[in-house]
């Protein structure tokens, strides 16, 4: 009798792929870690630009590139690091990396892997079009800090963790414009739609993937929740 597996998306920050080189390390612990669940749990991973992207877009910017074409630079690097986990999950993982979040796929396969879209659309965004897609309430986004704050911590001393927080409050931190590079803990556009969709999104720091654990077992976990 077939078991009905759970379908949870990660927003896999390119950040913790390449800080500067690949980090091979963080790699093949985050292979571990998935590979424990996968008899239960369907992973789709959407991976972002992260540090290269924003240095390759500000160079772009400097020879007077617009938007459009800042954002390509953007997606473009996504989808490198996209075949990077295809093939750090090997034939686990599906052979095609999603480049339309619209469009359904057919493939069963425990790990399918996205990168960007198209200009003006951050990665986070796909998440959420893949949520709309597939009818997934869960993203877990991966990422480099460990609580969502009330205001900037690298500007503000006295700013505060937050546990929980609804995408009303939310949206109040991060506002609503978007642009290429655009650093925030989830992407104001694609704060909107996941508010619209009843989306849970769960920010767990990825350099500590037993929080990560933590959260898939459904013990209590270092991180926030924004639903």
């Amino acid at each position: 009798m077939a078991i009905n597996k759970e379908t949870i998306i990660i927003s896999l920050g390119g950040s913790l792929v390449a800080p500067g080189e690949i980090d091979f390390g963080f790699l093949k612990n985050f292979k571990h870690c998935l590979e424990k669940y996968i008899n239960k749990t369907r992973f789709f991973i959407i991976v972002g630009g992260g540090k290269i992207c924003r240095i390759y877009q500000k160079a772009l910017a400097e020879f007077g590139a617009n938007n459009t074409n800042r954002d390509w630079m953007g997606i473009k690097i996504s989808r490198l690091n996209a075949e990077v986990i295809k093939h750090l999950f090997g034939n686990l993982a599906d052979s095609k990396i999603i480049e339309d979040p619209t469009k359904k796929i057919t493939n069963k396969k425990n790990i399918v892997v996205a990168g960007g879209w198209k200009p003006g659309w951050s990665t986070d965004y796909v998440s959420v079009q893949i949520a709309k897609t597939y009818n997934i309430k869960t993203i877990i986004n991966l990422t480099n800090i460990d609580y969502v704050c009330n205001k900037d911590p690298k500007q503000f001393p006295d700013a505060k963790a937050i546990k929980e927080i609804s995408w009303k409050d939310f949206q109040k931190i991060v506002g609503d414009k978007w642009t290429p590079g655009l650093s925030m803990p989830f992407d104001p556009r694609a704060s909107k739609m996941a508010e619209k969709l009843k989306l849970k999104v769960v920010m767990i720091n990825g350099k500590n993937l037993d929080r990560l654990e933590d959260f898939l077992n459904n013990k209590p976990f270092i991180g926030t929740i924004i639903k």
